[in-house]
């Protein structure tokens, strides 16, 4: 009944948010003659320096709060309240920008364009989740991420996947974080951003495609939960690392645990281990000589990675404008005369020569081959060590939240009959 009201309220919010988002607004796009299709913007509109600082103020707010419902009062209804907050303020409000997953690309282009500044708000929405989460696990997934929070409101009946396409489908946010690296260090694109499957919800006016796209995670969310989180954001890598490390992690059971197993299906997203059956990893066979096998190779792995990143550095290339637009120029050269082709003439009005941009797309397509092998040898040791894992088993006692893969939703806390 409760998990029907949430479903409610939120259904409710988002038909009411749209209502008003459908209103014709106060000035009216101009109407062209010649055809021209205003464009859709891809970013808010510039935000007063003032109110940008009080973004950043309303973010260590969530996080605080987010922690303290997490780790000292063990409250599953405050999470709940708090991410219904940030889906407002931070979805709807801001509509999605600036975001903490969004932000590893503004810092990757600082540090490779020397004409780009970081805006101090950009970094901080980078830099403050991380430092929470090194200290108190990923609290702001549970209540401070607004991406997370449309997902976590929508979960109604969620299954158990096999480890294996866990582990499996675990790799694709590593592969879009190399991407989102390599595409912003070259100053290509900002695919993050571009391709956020829930921004045409939160915005209202995105192309249909995005909104289908951010309806058809929602819809799946019902039943997999979270899986843009799971298996597709990048910021998840680097809060997945530092929360490994995190002194204070949320705890299934506030003291001793008295191996009741009623937390064993609680989470929806397979973040719980399970105590060790010494039994079962005998009769696995997965000894030291497997992992030795398993080590070794790794370092076979990261040079499988560089070869087919040196391979893809050509095609990946073509995603940058210059490269794109010098490879179509110079296989069709009869299009420099092409007067739709609103880029070519673009191009030729800014009074370059067909050498320049040649020899910037040849510039442009170096960066590729050397960010290509880096973001290919760091996508082998990431398969490596994946598989290295698989025969790793660390003694546990007691019913635990990985460290790595929990949000810290709260979920498993209301399962367990100890008492604080």
């Amino acid at each position: 009944m409760k998990k029907f009201k949430y479903i409610l309220f939120v259904l409710t919010f988002l038909f009411f948010t749209f209502s008003l988002s459908a209103q014709k607004p106060r000035f009216p796009k101009p109407e062209f003659d010649s055809g021209y299709m205003q464009p859709t913007p891809i970013t808010p509109e510039p935000r007063a320096l003032a109110m940008e600082y009080f973004d950043v103020l309303i973010l260590l707010l969530v996080l605080s709060l987010a922690t303290y419902f997490v780790l000292k009062s063990r409250s599953r209804q405050g999470v709940l309240w708090l991410s219904v907050f940030t889906l407002i303020y931070f979805g709807f409000y801001r509509n999605g920008c600036i975001c903490s997953i969004g932000s590893i690309q503004n810092v990757t282009l600082s540090f490779f364009d020397s004409g780009y500044a970081i805006s101090l708000t950009a970094l901080l929405f980078f830099l403050l989740p991380l430092l929470f989460t090194l200290f108190f696990g990923r609290t702001f997934c549970a209540g401070a991420c607004p991406l997370g929070a449309i997902q976590d409101l929508v979960v109604i009946k969620p299954i158990s996947l096999p480890k294996w396409l866990n582990k499996t489908l675990g790799l694709i946010p590593y592969i879009y974080l190399a991407l989102a690296v390599l595409f912003a260090a070259t100053g290509t694109d900002f695919i993050i951003c571009r391709y956020d499957p829930f921004v045409g919800i939160f915005r209202m006016d995105a192309k249909f495609h995005m909104v289908v796209l951010g309806i058809s995670f929602l819809l799946m969310g019902m039943f997999v939960a979270r899986p843009y989180c799971r298996f597709l954001c990048p910021y998840g890598v680097l809060l997945s690392w530092m929360s490994r490390f995190s002194k204070w992690h949320l705890t299934i059971t506030p003291s001793k645990c008295i191996q009741c197993k009623l937390c064993t299906n609680s989470c929806p997203f397979d973040a719980i281990d399970f105590p060790t059956n010494e039994k079962e990893v005998i009769k696995s066979g997965l000894g030291p000589k497997r992992f030795i096998t398993y080590a070794l190779i790794i370092p076979l792995w990261i040079a499988a990675g560089i070869f087919a990143g040196a391979k893809s550095h050509v095609f990946l290339s073509k995603a940058n404008s210059e490269v794109y637009l010098a490879e179509l120029l110079i296989s069709h050269p009869e299009l420099k005369n092409d007067q739709d082709n609103i880029d070519i003439q673009t191009f030729f009005s800014t009074g370059k020569s067909m050498q320049v941009l040649v020899k910037e797309a040849e510039v442009i397509r170096q960066k590729f081959y050397i960010g290509s092998m880096i973001a290919g040898g760091f996508l082998g040791l990431i398969i490596g060590l994946t598989l290295l894992n698989t025969v790793v088993f660390r003694r546990r006692q007691d019913y635990e939240p990985h460290k790595g893969n929990c949000f810290s939703c709260a979920r498993c806390i209301d399962y367990c009959p100890v008492e604080k």
